[in-house]
């Protein structure tokens, strides 16, 4: 069982930075990949990064990629996605999720926190 929330979301002008972070709780947190995604009003849940247990691996959408980066450290069990040169399309409700296996699809993830919004605006 793995418990997760995410915090670190907000307001920021177009070109500016945020870094998001995922809690987890639970014995066997390290054993998990963790993804995060996000959900603009009236849209699908989209994926944006996720990184494996190890941390070794990470993987980005491609409208995030060299924008985004994906951390963890397992020590303090928390996951952290730093955001530079934000964009207005980034705007959306985003969630960080946990699942044994890497996976860039939002179904295939069982644990999910309750979300952080992030508004960008330009």
């Amino acid at each position: 069982q793995v418990q997760l929330v995410e915090s670190g979301g907000g307001l920021v002008q177009a070109g500016g930075s945020l870094r998001l972070s995922c809690a987890a709780s639970g014995p066997t947190f390290s054993n998990y990949a963790v993804g995060w995604f996000r959900q603009a009003p009236g849209k699908d849940r989209d994926f944006v990064s996720a990184i494996t247990s190890s941390g070794i691996v990470p993987i980005y959408a491609d409208s995030v990629k060299g924008r985004f980066t994906i951390s963890r450290d397992n020590a303090k069990k928390t996951i952290y996605l730093q955001m530079n040169s934000l964009k207005p399309e980034d705007t959306g409700v985003y969630y960080c999720a946990a699942r044994r296996g890497l996976s860039t699809t939002s179904s295939a993830y069982r644990y999910w926190g309750q979300g952080t919004q992030v508004t960008v605006s330009s």
